[in-house]
């Protein structure tokens, strides 16, 4: 492969802003930061800024980003489904996100499509874990007790997920399910965290209600999706609980982010009603979690809804700068932070030599006004423009 030179106005290495030092790549990787650019080396040049290719930590490739998206795949057939992923996959990388962590599909879809060229990195959980009639029971991951539990784990394992993920709390895409409380019982979801550790696996729980954001901690996953900490009254979060999920190294992956005006599932709505919760209770709440030292990745459920599509992590990005978190910080969190936490920080998520050329280059500077990341002006998927 021929080796060529990016020279960007701006670099953000995933960490921290370098300047303008050409990166030059080669061999699907990148070859250097800064020094001389080797004589005949074709040069990118943008007045934009040069990033890391982006994480979307919580993405449904099956879902097609409608109405009901996830309610549909049941009814997929096998080649309807493939279309639905194979197009979820392109829309995430023309926005720039070159690595998704799938979170819940049917039938092990997404596993298949691991490894592809021309596509984003995959990491999957095949279908989440949940009780009988559960959220997203329609995914296949019902289990009824510690013999189903035991054998769900092994399946996973046995089928090389990534990741084991969990519905600890009932949902608001899932009709007849409490959002508020716990699915599991303390030593079934323990039972499902020690099971998945001793195959290997880290574990991530589902978990808007406080009562299993509670339950998740003390079970001893490896981190929580939402992590909403809802009550009857409001959102509910002590400083003594966000210091915990600190300290036991779980990490977060809040979903925060929308495209244009999203109409909540109705059992979110009633709860925002009732309780006069707002997005910007919300918002407070996640950087609360990041001024105590928890470790926030960006993830922004796409596939759900239409508020929800594909290629929107840039908003989830957005909305943590939006409560106050530093913009590097952010961006560390569809980046260095998420690679570090998916263990992919060897070799992606950073500009850095011997990492792979998974690349993004913006109009404008995020680093001054972070809706800059919304403006992919080019793509490079190991080292090729895509």
């Amino acid at each position: 492969m021929n080796g060529f030179a990016i020279r960007a106005a701006r670099v953000f290495d995933g960490e921290r802003a370098l300047g303008d030092p050409p990166v030059l790549v080669r061999d699907g990787r990148i070859e250097a930061v800064g020094g001389p650019v080797p004589a005949g080396r074709p040069v990118v040049e943008h007045p934009g800024t040069l990033l890391p290719g982006l994480f979307d930590m919580h993405t449904h490739l099956g879902g097609n980003g409608t109405f009901g998206a996830l309610d549909r795949l049941a009814g997929y057939t096998e080649d309807e489904l493939d279309g639905v992923i194979g197009t979820a996959l392109r829309k995430q990388l023309a926005a720039g996100v070159t690595t998704v962590r799938d979170l819940g599909d049917r039938r092990y879809a997404t596993l298949r499509w691991r490894g592809r060229p021309g596509l984003p990195t995959i990491l999957a959980a095949g279908p989440p874990i949940t009780t009988a009639g559960g959220h997203c029971w329609n995914m296949g991951g019902e289990v009824r007790g510690e013999a189903e539990i035991r054998a769900a784990v092994a399946e996973r394992a046995e089928r090389g997920v990534d990741v084991v993920k969990v519905m600890a709390s009932g949902g608001g895409m899932t009709p007849g399910t409490d959002i508020m409380g716990c699915q599991f019982t303390l030593a079934e979801l323990r039972l499902i965290v020690d099971e998945s550790h001793r195959a290997g696996l880290p574990v991530t729980a589902h978990a808007h209600g406080l009562p299993a954001v509670e339950q998740a901690v003390r079970a001893g996953v490896d981190g929580i999706e939402h992590c909403s900490c809802l009550t009857p009254d409001g959102i509910r979060m002590s400083d003594e609980l966000a210091a915990e999920i600190a300290d036991r190294g779980i990490t977060v992956c809040p979903t925060l982010g929308a495209i244009g005006e999203m109409t909540p599932p109705p059992a979110i709505q009633e709860f925002l009603e009732r309780t006069g919760s707002t997005i910007r209770h919300r918002i407070g709440q996640v950087a609360r979690l990041a001024r105590a030292g928890v470790t926030i990745v960006s993830g922004a459920d796409s596939g759900i809804s239409p508020g929800k599509p594909h290629g929107m992590v840039a908003s989830s990005v957005e909305w943590l700068v939006d409560g106050g978190i530093s913009t590097e910080a952010a961006l560390a969190s569809a980046t260095s932070v998420a690679a570090d936490v998916t263990e992919l920080g060897e070799r992606k998520g950073r500009i850095r030599p011997g990492f792979d050329a998974d690349l993004l280059l913006v109009d404008g500077d995020p680093l001054t006004d972070i809706t800059a990341l919304a403006r992919p002006a080019k793509v490079w998927l190991a080292g090729t423009a895509v």
